[in-house]
């Protein structure tokens, strides 16, 4: 059972993705949230697997919300947005979200989207995962680049790993490219997150495309 908070600061919008996420019988609704304070202190509370969470909320947006809640480690993140590929996704993808969701998205496609997260999949398709990655890549970096020095703890494999997620493949495909088990690819990547101090593969994603892996 994947265990879901619903941040979303219009009842209207928030009751709707309510009824959809409880239509998966996989999938628990566990609390419901109108502000991003309200989410952060929820996650605290619930520990869900899963925040499903608004970019534009009052008294806490959604990027700020998001970087609480992956810093302290209390759920994944999956941001929702009207805008697609706009400075909102890219901080809260840079606040550490483990993927994004327009709300235009239609039910089937949301109750995947939460499925795939949950699996530690990140982002949604592979599709958008690159076509996302590629443009985070040309927007001009505002903060230092990361330290190349990161990489010297990974083993040769893991970076071919990262170099895979850096150009937003699946486990499935990774496995392929690299003709290793599905199993044996989301070890390689629960350890380089590990050592990278990272919390989602979407930030390794970035990472990978910031150093040129």
């Amino acid at each position: 059972m994947i265990r879901v908070l619903v941040a979303e600061d219009q009842s209207a919008v928030r009751a709707g993705l309510v009824l959809i996420l409880r239509s998966a019988p996989d999938i628990e609704v566990v609390g419901e949230a109108e502000n991003g304070e309200r989410a952060v202190a929820l996650a605290r509370e619930l520990r869900p697997d899963l925040v499903l969470m608004d970019v534009q909320m009052p008294r806490l947006d959604g990027v700020s919300a998001t970087r609480q809640v992956v810093g302290q480690r209390l759920a994944d993140v999956l941001v929702l947005t009207t805008f697609d590929l706009d400075e909102y996704v890219f901080g809260a993808l840079r606040a550490g979200a483990s993927g994004f969701l327009l709300k235009n998205t239609d039910a089937k496609d949301l109750l995947e989207a939460v499925r795939t997260v949950a699996r530690g999949e990140g982002l949604i398709a592979p599709a958008v995962t690159r076509r996302l990655i590629a443009e985070f890549a040309a927007k001009p970096v505002r903060e230092p680049t990361a330290d190349p020095s990161v990489l010297d703890a990974l083993t040769r494999r893991e970076r071919e790993v990262l170099s895979c997620v850096g150009e937003g493949l699946s486990n499935a495909e990774i496995a392929t490219r690299l003709d290793m088990a599905e199993a044996t690819v989301k070890t390689h990547v629960s350890r380089l997150l590990g050592k990278l101090g990272l919390r989602s593969r979407v930030q390794a994603a970035v990472l990978a495309q910031e150093l040129g892996v």
